[in-house]
């Protein structure tokens, strides 16, 4: 335990700044989503390739010679999986980014809640994973807690499933891209990002946000709710299971809920807190085996 305890700490801070993510989205709420989105990749991108120049960049060569030794149908898969997956990712962020600023931060806290039940199910339908009888009725679980959730504000809930959605499917594009660290695969994906968003800023004629409290807030989503716990949860992984790291993952959405209520006072009502519970039950079928395993190594 006390070995592993540094990579256990990684992920769980990783997972703990994503649940305040909120909180700067929140301070440029004024500003139109699309164009918070766009400013976060820009600024994400260039931030990772610096880290990336600076500090890997042995790992950054040993990831273009692997490419360039892939057969050449194999580099057109990776090609056509990379601009999958980015395209994803420009859905999710969007998403997020206007779910927590025009709808609720409750419901983007959802998505994340159901987001693993997607993943998996997702892979179950596309990739051909095996599924357990108790994850298929965890899955069927959430999906009652979704219907639960619809009977009061449909609208709330399609958003949650639509950036639950969007994720789900980028995580199994990535599940799909091997031997190619994950860091370098997310500064060519926003590079994608960055060249097929640039038609739409140049189109829309949005003037360039002047306020420094816009860029400062763009700035700190960029570092501390992108690059760092990104490579926190990479570092993470060098020392105990992707399971573990998986496991901790829901403390982003159980923050989230608490910043939702407490801190922007939004409201919970008694059918939302029956179907969270529900899909609570869902969540806990769905990693028994390996919470189990996961109490066992740290007992």
């Amino acid at each position: 335990m006390p070995g592993r305890l540094k990579y256990f700490s990684a992920a769980f801070f990783a997972a703990a700044l994503w649940g305040f993510m909120a909180i700067p989205l929140r301070e440029i709420k004024a500003w139109p989503a699309e164009d918070i989105l766009y400013y976060r990749i820009f600024a994400s991108g260039i931030l990772i390739w610096l880290f990336i120049f600076i500090f890997r960049r042995r790992q950054l060569s040993a990831d273009l010679r692997h490419v360039r030794n892939l057969p050449r149908s194999l580099r057109k898969r990776l090609m056509w999986l990379t601009l999958v997956a980015s395209i994803l990712i420009v859905g999710n962020w969007f998403t997020f980014i206007y779910a927590v600023n025009h709808v609720s931060i409750q419901s983007a806290a959802f998505a994340y809640l159901v987001c693993p039940l997607l993943t998996t199910l997702a892979g179950f339908l596309i990739l051909k994973e095996d599924l357990s009888i108790i994850k298929k009725v965890s899955i069927g679980i959430a999906f009652i807690s979704v219907a639960m959730l619809a009977q009061g504000s449909l609208y709330e809930v399609s958003w949650s499933v639509g950036i639950a959605s969007f994720y789900a499917l980028y995580l199994v594009a990535q599940r799909v891209i091997q031997q190619v660290d994950k860091l370098t695969v997310l500064a060519v994906q926003l590079t994608i990002c960055s060249l097929l968003i640039l038609p739409f800023l140049l189109w829309q004629h949005h003037p360039l946000p002047l306020e420094s409290k816009f860029w400062l807030n763009i700035v700190v989503i960029a570092i501390i709710f992108t690059i760092i716990p990104l490579y926190m949860s990479m570092y993470a992984l060098n020392g105990i299971s992707s399971s573990t790291v998986g496991i901790l993952l829901y403390v982003n959405p159980i923050i989230a809920f608490v910043v939702a209520v407490v801190y922007f006072h939004e409201r919970i009502y008694g059918y939302q807190l029956l179907a969270y519970f529900v899909l609570f039950v869902a969540v806990f079928l769905f990693n028994w085996g390996t919470l189990r395993k996961v109490l066992h190594k740290f007992a």
